[in-house]
């Protein structure tokens, strides 16, 4: 039942805050979401969870489950999700090689952390809303984060 609250929660904001687009941005994935001034520190950061089969294998079951990843960016990693649909800005699609080589970990948990800040961190709020503390923890971000490391290039 917790997850389905979740759930429901993260498409209802997802939705209401996703009245703003960012035209040319849906598939460009070159630009951070983490603001100018915490970018160093945010590229800086290290994941502490190792890419392990029993490590990726968690980090999926809280994408699927209470990180409510997949309602936007789909089981497929893609961003097709069924709120993803629905929304003005098209999720980050994690399977992108383009994606992964100018993501650091860092940047990926901050977004989950603290939710996205548009374009370069400065073009006002996309759909993807803060995750931490509400529906999972800092350690859970990092499994998460390492699960969506492995769509690369599916």
């Amino acid at each position: 039942m917790g997850y389905l609250k979740s759930g429901l929660i993260a498409m209802s904001v997802c939705a209401m805050v996703g009245s703003t687009a960012y035209a040319g941005d849906e598939l460009d994935v070159v630009p951070s979401r983490v603001p100018a001034d915490q970018r160093a520190a945010a590229k800086a950061m290290k994941n502490p969870v190792a890419t392990t089969p029993a490590n990726i294998a968690k980090g999926k079951a809280l994408f699927e489950g209470k990180g409510t990843c997949l309602n936007c960016h789909g089981t497929s990693g893609k961003g097709d999700g069924p709120a993803g649909a629905i929304l003005p800005i098209t999720p980050r699609n994690f399977t992108s090689p383009k994606f992964h080589k100018n993501r650091t970990d860092g940047e990926m948990f901050w977004v989950i952390k603290h939710g996205s800040n548009g374009p370069n961190g400065t073009g006002g709020p996309t759909p993807m809303v803060a995750l931490i503390p509400a529906a999972i923890t800092e350690e859970e971000a990092w499994f998460i984060v390492t699960y969506e490391r492995s769509f690369e290039g599916k």
